[in-house]
């Protein structure tokens, strides 16, 4: 659920609602490359420099190839493939999640993407 509703929010252009997914804390870590983002608002950023500055797109994303465990009752891993096409060009690479069931629902406490 958290993954669809990322996916859709993306897909209608609105950053905020995608990074809802996202543990709002100082300790969420986010892996890219040889980048290591540490903090909700520092991954914002992140996302927000790539896809929204001038001249940047968010374009329409995409995950396949899901693999969701269960780790017990607050915690679970997803493995998986991301796509996003711009009227550019086209990207895409692997995903490990780690997600942690907090008070607010399930919530990505660590993204470690890669590309290519």
């Amino acid at each position: 659920k958290v993954l669809e509703d990322q996916v859709a929010a993306w897909n209608k252009g609105d950053l905020e609602a995608f990074m809802a997914g996202y543990w709002k804390s100082s300790d969420l870590t986010f892996y890219s490359g040889k980048d290591i983002t540490r903090g909700w608002q520092a991954t914002y950023d992140r996302y927000k420099k790539r896809y929204q500055a001038e001249g940047k797109e968010m374009g329409r994303l995409k995950f396949t190839d899901l693999d969701v465990e269960v780790l017990g009752p607050k915690g679970a891993s997803v493995r998986g493939r991301w796509h996003l096409e711009t009227s550019k060009e086209k990207l895409g690479g692997l995903f490990t999640l780690v997600l942690k069931k907090t008070p607010q629902g399930w919530r990505i406490v660590h993204d470690h993407t890669s590309a290519g």
